[in-house]
């Protein structure tokens, strides 16, 4: 595809969404945010993306107000604001919204835009890591792991981290290895620890090769 067509093609798109949004879809609305973030069909314009998403987040749209809450956070578009940005992030995880979920988890670890609280942190994790999301599950075998939120248990945070690296998360290879060469909640196995290491050092981490390197 020519850049000229390529032109055309987002212009076309972003005409079409734009339309449809002002006639008050939350589904156009959500996609004419993403273009001017993006830039596609339109010059790039954080403050009218916040503004769709904001339309959008208004009909109750979850991954619109999980979005929003993360222009808020972030202060792209609109002025920072993390209280905001955890009321938003409530909206949508409340609606099972699993990113939601795990961004709410992140604010009450940090205690960021709310009360600091590990076990309500842990609590959001969790929910998103029973719906598959490898960066939650690795949230929660940290808790386990280091007690935040609730009692160490070391097969528990093995249990989680596994889930994760399967997935492909890096860290949790990392520390899946580390859990297998030094026996936490698993029988010491050498042989398992070299296999996450040299999973996580062909995907770069610096940390297993240097573990594969002392091996």
């Amino acid at each position: 595809m020519s850049s000229d067509h390529a032109a055309r093609a987002g212009a076309a798109t972003f005409s079409w969404y734009h339309r449809a949004a002002w006639q008050g879809n939350p589904y156009a609305q959500f996609n004419l945010a993403q273009l001017y973030l993006r830039g596609h069909g339109v010059e790039r314009d954080d403050a009218q993306a916040a503004v769709w998403l904001a339309r959008a987040a208004s009909h109750g749209l979850a991954y619109a107000q999980n979005h929003l809450g993360a222009l808020h956070y972030s202060g792209r578009g609109v002025p920072p604001d993390h209280a905001l940005a955890a009321r938003w992030f409530r909206r949508a995880a409340q609606q099972g919204d699993r990113s939601a979920q795990y961004n709410l988890g992140l604010l009450y670890r940090k205690g960021r835009g709310v009360t600091l609280s590990h076990p309500t942190a842990l609590s959001w994790f969790y929910r998103a890591a029973e719906q598959g999301m490898a960066r939650a599950q690795a949230q929660l075998a940290h808790g386990y792991l280091h007690g935040l939120g609730v009692t160490v248990s070391h097969p528990l945070a093995m249990a989680w981290y596994r889930k994760a690296a399967l997935q492909g998360h890096v860290a949790a290879q990392v520390q899946l290895a580390h859990m297998y060469a030094r026996g936490l909640g698993v029988a010491a196995s050498s042989a398992r620890a070299l296999y996450w290491y040299r999973h996580a050092a062909g995907a770069g981490d610096p940390s297993a090769r240097r573990a594969l390197g002392l091996m």
